[in-house]
């Protein structure tokens, strides 16, 4: 059986319960744009036991290849969401970037060196598969009603919620939204209705997109050339996809002429220049884009919330769009529930604001800093990286200045009013507000990752030694698990250890001792792993008292 061609797929428009005379009922969540943001966010709400509708203007999923690099982090987000191996099944896996400077070679760069992690760094993949493997889950998910057709045009903010005004195909209807998050894309709707604006910077260059067909002898890695004899003065990118497609980015500069550009007479001898005349293709789709950087000042205005390109956008090199974006459904998913279920306080939805905030600066910053490498607008600064690129072939030093697209990392939330400073020295990665890393673990179903182990809500994570933990350690454990949260106990053997986990809790090893390396955990210490795998907090012991004060803070309450 062949894959479903999901861009020619159309979803059918159905009335609803709202449009019936005299319905007043209110939604707890509703969320605008059925995208990857938007529905990565439904199929956490719904998993979690939230009631989700969504709402989208159209009847179709994306064209055309559009986000493309899917990073480690989004694959762990989505394993968590049911969807990640079937995206890691279908796309195509890689660690390894080239850069070429005219002719050669300049660097090379591997951003997965070591073992042990369950995903590659990143996978390719058209941006309607991800949508498709989505779109399925959410349809599966009883949580979910997904609305086509629905476009949105008016907004009116109230005390406890939102009055969503929806126009259809039957005519207008008007229903209420507890909370309203906006997941609607670059042009959002919503944040025009709420005459809010993005702000930041457009950049004056213009770039071609091609999705080419073909048979290559190229490996799945991600090859970037800065002015190569068959584009000379310019840029190219180039990955592998599926089905044998390749995208293709050209730098064009801003003087050229769009409409003019994606004509095939302009287009394919551009592909046929790097490819070279005997390389048989097709064009399967093309689109000229200009780039910006830009965010809201704030994601959220009362009970209505903006995540992906509706909240940030950014410029395409670094893959930091749509990741960003699931990791906005991440942040936000978890809050939302325990607000609304009445374990946390309404301003633990401000620390998603100010936390994704500040991702979305550093994804700004460091988009910005790419294109203006890549870009460069004065002859300094285009002598100043041609400089950089000639150094790079033999210096290391130089290695670290080239910048084709630093690629997307999660944001560690370092100031984040959730953590808990550290009390205890502790070496290594794994601060409070940053993202947990994963290992291989085994319980006693056989082998697994550490990342499967932490369930989507809080976790308490115990690191041992060769004997079972005692009598107080468990009842400092089980008092701090003993309250609405319920974090779930997660004791950590050390490979060869034998002793079980008592009732109440789950027990794994840690099969090659990387776990505790990575956590720097030996034995006695403890983490509060936040429901979106971030870390809230660490000790090397198991003070009752300070843990609770810990998840507390985690959850807003204090």
């Amino acid at each position: 059986m062949g894959d479903i061609d999901y861009q020619a797929l159309e979803f059918a428009y159905q009335a609803c319960a709202d449009q019936q005379p005299g319905a007043s009922a209110a939604h707890r969540a509703v969320i605008v744009g059925a995208g990857p943001v938007g529905l990565s966010t439904a199929l956490d709400l719904a998993r979690r036991g939230t009631r989700v509708i969504v709402l989208d203007d159209d009847c179709r999923l994306s064209t055309g290849s559009r986000a493309i690099c899917f990073s480690k982090r989004t694959l762990e987000i989505w394993d968590r969401l049911g969807v990640g191996q079937r995206m890691v099944d279908k796309g195509v896996s890689w660690n390894v970037g080239k850069v070429f400077f005219r002719e050669g070679e300049v660097w090379r760069f591997d951003l997965l060196p070591e073992s042990g992690h369950r995903r590659p760094a990143f996978i390719n993949l058209q941006q309607y598969y991800a949508e498709g493997y989505l779109l399925e889950a959410a349809r599966a998910e009883p949580n979910i009603e997904l609305r086509w057709k629905n476009k949105v045009t008016g907004v009116t903010p109230r005390d406890a919620g939102v009055t969503v005004d929806v126009d259809t195909p039957d005519g207008p209807y008007a229903l209420q939204a507890e909370w309203l998050i906006a997941c609607d894309g670059a042009r959002s709707p919503v944040r025009k209705l709420l005459g809010q604006e993005a702000h930041g910077r457009i950049f004056k260059d213009r770039f071609l997109i091609a999705d080419v067909k073909m048979s290559a002898p190229f490996p799945a890695e991600r090859w970037f050339w800065f002015d190569p004899p068959f584009h000379p003065n310019q840029s190219v990118l180039l990955h592998m996809q599926p089905d044998n497609v390749w995208r293709i980015d050209f730098q064009l500069g801003w003087n050229a002429d769009p409409v003019e550009a994606v004509k095939p007479a302009n287009v394919l001898p551009r592909i046929r220049a790097l490819l070279g005349p005997d390389t048989p293709f097709e064009l399967e789709w093309v689109s000229v884009y200009t780039f910006a950087c830009e965010r809201m000042d704030r994601f959220r205005h009362g009970r209505v919330l903006f995540a992906g390109d509706a909240a940030h956008r950014v410029s395409p090199f670094g893959a930091r769009g749509a990741n960003s974006g699931v990791q906005d459904a991440e942040n936000l998913a978890w809050k939302l529930q325990l607000v609304l279920d009445g374990h946390a306080p309404d301003r633990l939805i401000d620390s998603y604001a100010s936390e994704r905030e500040y991702a979305a600066d550093e994804n700004i910053l460091n988009s910005s800093r790419s294109t203006d490498f890549i870009t460069p607008k004065s002859e300094i600064s285009r002598n100043f990286r041609n400089a950089v690129l000639n150094l790079a072939r033999d210096h290391a030093f130089a290695r670290g200045l080239v910048n084709s697209g630093r690629l997307s990392l999660p944001a560690r939330y370092a100031d984040s009013p959730l953590n808990t400073p550290d009390a205890h020295a502790f070496a290594g990665a794994m601060l409070p507000g940053s993202v947990a890393a994963d290992a291989p673990v085994a319980d006693d179903a056989g082998q697994q990752w550490w990342l499967q182990v932490l369930d989507g809500g809080f976790t308490l994570a115990w690191f041992g030694g060769e004997q079972a933990p005692d009598a107080r350690v468990l009842a400092d454990l089980r008092a701090v698990a003993d309250s609405p949260l319920a974090p779930r106990i997660v004791l950590v053997r050390p490979a060869g250890a034998s002793w079980q986990a008592p009732a109440g809790t789950r027990g794994v090893s840690d099969t090659a001792g990387l776990l505790a390396a990575r956590y720097d955990a030996r034995p006695g210490s403890c983490y509060l792993i936040r429901p979106d795998q971030h870390i809230a907090a660490r000790r090397r012991d198991t003070d009752a008292t300070a843990l609770r004060a810990a998840l507390a803070r985690a959850a807003g309450q204090s």
